[in-house]
């Protein structure tokens, strides 16, 4: 849902005066679609590994309530779907729609279990939603379109870092090295890395108004919703904690919707 609702966002903000409602719809629909078909594939790669930790134990394939042939059939009609509905609106959206997948699907599923290189590398896939539904409104790849694939890209590394910090030992349990490590600890420079990305975030917002004449009561917003992000990693750095790591964790549920909702409003009524 996640996913969907920021390339919905981004369609609705890359769009002219009116917005296309109909084609809200089908990419709502071929979004849905291809992310179902990403996470089928996801399931059915890391069966015999999501039995092991609590947080996924209860997967159908995992528990044997659906077969791996009925899942793969499954993602597969998503797949044609969903791809078939994106490329109604031009080939980049297809082409993202489809790099999305096979990057989450066959890259960064396998990293999980050799590298935490892997978060760097689901970080493609994860933006790329935004990026899909800038171009299947603009027809191109657009400065504004790589400017909200920035904000996404970089606000990934704390949200992840958060929940690897919180679910390392279940991770630990099937092999997965989402969250750097040393010596078969959590390594305490995680939230200093965490505080690294996120500053990142109070910068970008500058692009939004020299790029896109974003008003400057709009860019403060964000840039002091970024300095709020890294000073979470700045506690997780300190504390080591799972107190902290819980709040950049919900914290970084919060922050995409409040950029794109601030974006949303200073679009529509000022």
């Amino acid at each position: 849902m996640t996913v969907v609702f920021t390339s919905m966002m981004a369609f609705i903000l890359a769009s002219p005066a009116s917005v296309d409602w109909m084609g809200l719809l089908i990419l709502t629909l071929g979004g849905m679609l291809v992310t179902g078909a990403a996470n089928a594939l996801n399931q059915v790669l890391e069966k015999d590994f999501d039995i092991l930790m609590e947080r996924t134990a209860n997967r159908p394939i995992a528990t044997g309530r659906m077969s791996v042939s009925e899942a793969v059939m499954a993602a597969g009609l998503m797949t044609l779907v969903g791809i078939s509905l994106l490329a109604l609106f031009n080939v980049w959206a297809s082409f993202f729609g489809m790099l999305s997948l096979v990057s989450y699907a066959f890259v960064y599923t396998p990293m999980k279990r050799i590298s935490p290189l892997a978060i760097p590398i689901g970080a493609l896939p994860g933006a790329l939603p935004v990026m899909i539904g800038a171009v299947a409104i603009q027809g191109e790849i657009t400065a504004f379109a790589v400017t909200l694939f920035a904000v996404q890209f970089f606000w990934q590394f704390p949200h992840f870092w958060a929940i690897g910090w919180l679910g390392f030992d279940d991770y630990q349990k099937a092999g997965f090295k989402l969250l750097p490590s040393v010596n078969g600890q959590r390594d305490e420079r995680t939230g200093l890395q965490s505080f690294v990305y996120a500053s990142l975030l109070i910068l970008i917002p500058i692009l939004f108004h020299w790029n896109f004449n974003t008003g400057w009561i709009s860019i403060a917003i964000m840039a002091i919703t970024g300095a709020v992000y890294a000073m979470y990693g700045w506690q997780l750095y300190k504390q080591n904690s799972k107190q902290s790591a819980r709040k950049l964790m919900f914290f970084s549920f919060a922050y995409m919707p409040i950029i794109l909702l601030v974006l949303m409003i200073d679009k529509f009524l000022f």
